[in-house]
């Protein structure tokens, strides 16, 4: 099967996320230790731990939603199992450049914790929130916020799947255009919960800084083609994955579109790796014949592993 890997983004971190995979395999245990190394702090135990409200922090879910996706991303490539793509919500796209070759580690480690300590300083010098609107298409959800403009900033920020929209901004105009899309049929509004309009041009000062670090990265052409949130289009050289990445804290993630590319590129399967199958849920969303599995604990690991395995096996025979 040609199979693209997915990795999730923030908000997906559960107290516990990646201890029995840890628990259970040493090629797991080892990227937790090779995180608390490089980030100075037991991650680890923070992970399996908590207290919750504690890893929910901006500059604390993006590394430990990374370190999950890896450990289990090491046992999917111990079983020699490949992608022919990679794509990561959000914070979720460094998590693919690792599975893509394009980043190690310790440097993509490195990275998101500084873009969670960016974003959230972006948070408390220009204060915002995001909003989840439901049962509106992308189109509607952009007429809805050039509504609100009048009030201030807000922007369609995660356009995830049909009907499922995530806007940002600062907090009366994310409010003002909530009260529009109501007004306009939207089935649910939503307030989230976060530190920041992110994917907003309220995380400007982010934006820059981050660059900077991007700019000193050490990126290398991906063995496959990253799908990039900012574009919905794969990067494969290490300059056009700089590229995406630098502009994906500003631009909206482009969530539906990636998915329906990778369907375009012939992608035959989907394996969500890391915490949760909040992506899972939204491919099926958009395509319902889509292959999908998950894989975040040594249960998942199994069956998936065991699928695919049976899948290259009748391959194989054909």
């Amino acid at each position: 099967m040609k199979l693209a890997f997915l990795f999730p983004g923030q908000g997906a971190q559960a107290v516990g996320m990646g201890r029995a995979l840890a628990e259970a395999f040493p090629e797991a245990r080892a990227v937790y230790e090779e995180a608390d190394a490089a980030l100075g702090f037991p991650l680890s135990r923070l992970c399996w731990e908590g207290p919750e409200e504690e890893l929910r922090r901006t500059v604390n879910a993006q590394p430990a939603l990374l370190v999950h996706s890896v450990a289990a991303l090491r046992l999917v490539e111990k079983a020699g199992i490949a992608p022919q793509w990679t794509a990561g919500h959000s914070l979720g796209e460094y998590s693919a450049c690792v599975a893509a070759g394009a980043l190690e580690v310790r440097d993509a480690l490195l990275l998101v914790r500084r873009r969670g300590e960016l974003m959230y300083e972006a948070g408390l010098e220009r204060p915002g929130t995001m909003a989840a609107v439901l049962g509106v298409d992308a189109e509607a959800a952009g007429r809805i916020c050039d509504r609100a403009r009048d009030i201030g900033v807000v922007v369609p920020a995660n356009l995830n799947a049909p009907g499922q929209v995530v806007i940002s901004g600062e907090r009366k105009a994310v409010e003002g255009a909530c009260r529009f899309a109501a007004a306009s049929g939207a089935k649910r509004v939503v307030m989230l919960e976060v530190s920041g309009a992110f994917h907003s041009p309220l995380m400007e000062s982010a934006s820059r800084a981050l660059a900077v670090e991007l700019d000193r990265a050490a990126i290398r052409d991906a063995r496959c083609p990253v799908i990039s949130n900012a574009t919905a289009e794969p990067a494969q050289k290490a300059e056009d994955i700089r590229s995406a990445l630098k502009r994906q804290v500003l631009g909206a993630v482009l969530w539906e579109g990636s998915m329906r590319r990778l369907i375009e590129l012939g992608a035959e399967g989907f394996v969500e790796i890391g915490t949760g199958r909040v992506l899972r849920g939204l491919l099926r969303s958009i395509d319902k014949g889509a292959g999908s599995w998950n894989i975040e604990d040594p249960q998942t690991l199994g069956a998936a592993l065991g699928e695919l395995g049976a899948q290259r096996l009748s391959a194989g025979s054909a």
